[in-house]
C-alpha cells in the first residue's frame, strides 16, 4: 500500500514539472514609437486569460508555446504574436503598435463647376444664372465706389438671350413648311365617291389601287405643289384610260 501511495505522489510530481515547463509567465511593454501605451488589454487567445497594460505599458501573462497573444487599443490596430520558442526564451518583449488611421473628413467644394449647358434647356439657364448672382454676391463690395452693377439685379443679358431665343424659335416655326400631304389623301379630298364610281367607273375596291397608279406619276407630286379640283380631275381621267389598258 506504500509503494501504491509513493508511485502515486511521483506521478503527480512528474505532471506538475512537465506543465511548470510547458507553461510560464512572459513579460513585455507596448509601445507606440518611443511611448509606452497604458490601458492596453493582451489577451491570451488559447487560454483566454486576460491582463491590462500599466501606466508604463508594462504587461505579464501566463503563456506557453503556440500560444496567440491579441493586443487591443481603441485607437490602434489590434496586433498579434504566437509564442513560438524564441519568443518565449526573450521573456521580455516590445510591442509596437499601430494608430488607426484617421477618416478623411468632407471637403467641400466652393469653386464654380463647369457646366455644360443645354440650348434648349431653360431649367439649366436659371440654375446657371442663380450660380451667378451668387458668386456676385460674394465678391468684395468698396463702399463709395460706384462698380456700375446693380446688387440682385436681374442679369439683362441672359433675360435678352432668351427673348433672342423664342423670337428665333418662333421664326424657325414659320420657316417650316408643312409637310406635303399624300397624293391619294388629296385625291379623294378632291373628289367624292361618285367621281370613282360613276364617272371613272371604278369599282369600290379598285380606287385605292388605282390611286397608288397615279400616285406613281412623277406629274402627280407637281399637283401636290400647285393645284385646282379641275387640274386634278382631268389628271384622274387621263391616267384612268392608262390604268383600264392594264
Amino acid at each position: 500500500m506504500l509503494k501504491y501511495h509513493i508511485s502515486a505522489l511521483f506521478a503527480f510530481l512528474l505532471v506538475q514539472v512537465t506543465f511548470s515547463q510547458s507553461e510560464k509567465i512572459i513579460r513585455g511593454k507596448v509601445v507606440q514609437e518611443q511611448f509606452a501605451l497604458a490601458k492596453v488589454e493582451v489577451a491570451n487567445f488559447n487560454s483566454k486569460e486576460t491582463t491590462i497594460t500599466s501606466a508604463s505599458g508594462q504587461f505579464s501573462i501566463l503563456v506557453k508555446k503556440g500560444d496567440e497573444l491579441v493586443f487591443i487599443s481603441k485607437n490602434h490596430i489590434i496586433k498579434k504574436i504566437v509564442m513560438d520558442q524564441n519568443t518565449l526564451d526573450k521573456n521580455n518583449l516590445l510591442i509596437q503598435l499601430v494608430l488607426k488611421p484617421e477618416e478623411l473628413e468632407e471637403v467641400l467644394i466652393t469653386t464654380m463647376p463647369s457646366i455644360q449647358l443645354d440650348l434648349d434647356s431653360p431649367y439649366e439657364q436659371e440654375k446657371l444664372s442663380e450660380l451667378a448672382i451668387k458668386k456676385a454676391s460674394r465678391a468684395p463690395k468698396i463702399i463709395g465706389v460706384n462698380n456700375g452693377t446693380i446688387e440682385n439685379g436681374m442679369n439683362f443679358m441672359r433675360i435678352g438671350g432668351l427673348l433672342f431665343g423664342l423670337f428665333a424659335k418662333e421664326k424657325e416655326k414659320v420657316k417650316k413648311k408643312t409637310p406635303p400631304i399624300p397624293f391619294t389623301a388629296l385625291a379623294k379630298s378632291s373628289c367624292d365617291q361618285k367621281f370613282y364610281t360613276e364617272t371613272l367607273k371604278l369599282k369600290p375596291d379598285e380606287i385605292e389601287l388605282f390611286l397608288q397608279f397615279c400616285d406613281a406619276d412623277p406629274k402627280s407630286k407637281t399637283l401636290l405643289e400647285s393645284s385646282t379640283v379641275l387640274s386634278i380631275m382631268d389628271f384622274l381621267m387621263s391616267k384612268h384610260l392608262e390604268f383600264k389598258k392594264l
